[in-house]
């Protein structure tokens, strides 16, 4: 094994010219350690038939390393998918009054669990509970770090050891691998799933009590729909048969619609104002889908089992970090002010008239082929909600479409350029075509997407 004995030392490698700044800047114990790695790595491919790097090798690729550790993670970048909710990109932007709150919290001491009026320990929730009562008609109000664990919460509080009826057509899996029998396994709750998965009925769940019910669960089917045959059990009607057997009623509504979607051309979703007001006992919903707000999963619902949330240890566990908390309030005080289609940014994409869309198109294209033997039209497609909200529905909308084979270089290259510039930007692919949807891509966000756009397609 000559090629082992060839592997420099670790002294060598620190010593290395390549590796002075980096000792400088950083312990030099860590960089040790980081050689050490590194040299570990080396002679697991030496073993397997490489040559053994030198000195400066190793050294180049610490310096790598730590160059990839420094730079900011993640990455804003901008989207020009026309995916409104894209949850692979962080889900919904914050509004600027919203950035701005959580920049404040982060920035110094506040009085997040601390009453100022009497100069006691307070809670974090008191912040909320006004907000979310008069935006949903709630009694009170609780608010976790996503909806996963407020429904985690909400069953662990109300129904561990007991059954949960569920709609066989709600047992649903939505991102991430999440499932409802799942989550209700982990509170130690006992599934029992009643109906069909095209067609449930009140019967269904009549039939379905045992002495040992806990709660009926209605679950919103927030990333894929079911057509055609089909039938589920609104909420008051549970309600009322919860009513009458004495069984709480938890609605996970998921997206947090606080406007009517329909008013803008989608099919209805949910509002938590409707869970809320047919009478169930606990509403869950997301905060950073068409909220538009920041990570969250907020409760609504009666008194009494709101507190009965409050006194679980997961509570804690799930607790609200301060910057999400005050982002949050942000983000509702502008439904509160009835300014959301104006201040908060999915609503001012989902608003955007296709007219000004089609005048933005054309302004990229002017930009962009001017000078350039690149292909530029306007089309129409469609712009998707996305984000496990509104699943299948589209808004029209106008995108330009490059044909980017007259700079000898496909679509594919393009949108790998337009990911490595800065900042970097998101599109897709139709028909061999690279497709730019200026419906969310915000406004002021015009400069730098331009200037990525024309060097990703310039020429080397």
């Amino acid at each position: 094994m000559t090629q082992l004995r060839n592997i420099p030392s670790v002294e060598r490698v620190v010593s290395s010219d390549l590796l002075a700044r980096e000792v400088r800047a950083y312990s030099r114990d860590w960089i040790v350690s980081l050689v050490r790695l590194q040299l570990d790595k080396a002679r697991e491919i030496v073993r397997e038939g490489a040559e053994a790097p030198s000195a400066d090798e190793v050294a180049e690729a610490i310096r790598q390393l730590l160059e990839s550790m420094n730079r900011p993670a993640p990455v804003p970048v901008i989207n020009a998918t026309g995916v409104v909710i894209h949850t692979n990109l962080g889900r919904a932007p914050l509004s600027r009054s919203a950035s701005e709150a959580a920049i404040l919290a982060a920035q110094g001491y506040s009085n997040l669990e601390f009453d100022l009026s009497n100069g006691r320990r307070g809670s974090r929730q008191a912040h909320l509970q006004d907000l979310l009562q008069q935006l949903t008609g709630a009694e009170a109000g609780l608010v976790v770090n996503n909806n996963a664990s407020a429904v985690l919460l909400g069953l662990s509080a109300l129904a561990a050891g007991k059954e949960v009826v569920v709609s066989r057509g709600e047992a649903v899996e939505i991102g991430g691998g999440f499932r409802v029998p799942d989550v209700l396994s982990q509170s130690g709750a006992i599934l029992v799933d009643v109906g069909t998965t095209n067609r449930t009925y009140a019967r269904d769940y009549e039939n379905a009590i045992t002495d040992r019910t806990g709660a009926f669960l209605k679950a919103h089917a927030s990333n894929f729909r079911v057509e055609g045959f089909t039938a589920a059990v609104e909420p008051a009607e549970l309600v009322q048969l919860g009513a009458d057997s004495g069984i709480p009623v938890l609605h996970d509504v998921g997206s947090g619609a606080l406007l009517a979607t329909e008013a803008y051309g989608l099919a209805h979703e949910p509002t938590p104002q409707e869970s809320v007001a047919s009478g169930v006992g606990l509403t869950f919903f997301s905060g950073d889908k068409l909220l538009g707000g920041p990570q969250a999963g907020i409760v609504v619902g009666s008194r009494e089992l709101v507190e009965m949330l409050e006194r679980h240890p997961l509570a804690r566990a799930f607790r609200i970090d301060k910057m999400s908390l005050a982002s949050l309030i942000a983000t509702l005080m502008h439904y509160l002010r009835g300014e959301a289609e104006r201040e908060v940014p999915i609503w001012r994409m989902i608003s955007a008239p296709v007219q000004i869309l089609e005048e933005r198109a054309e302004s990229w294209k002017k930009a962009i082929t001017s000078g350039s033997s690149v292909i530029g039209a306007v089309v129409e497609t469609r712009s998707a909600i996305g984000g496990g909200s509104l699943p299948g529905e589209t808004l029209p909308t106008r995108a330009l479409s490059l044909d980017c084979s007259s700079i000898g270089r496909g679509a594919e290259g393009v949108m790998q350029r337009l990911r490595r510039s800065n900042p970097p930007v998101i599109a897709r692919i139709e028909d061999n075509q690279v497709l730019l949807d200026p419906r969310t891509v915000l406004p002021e966000q015009e400069g730098p997407f331009l200037k990525s756009l024309q060097g990703a397609i310039s020429s080397p």
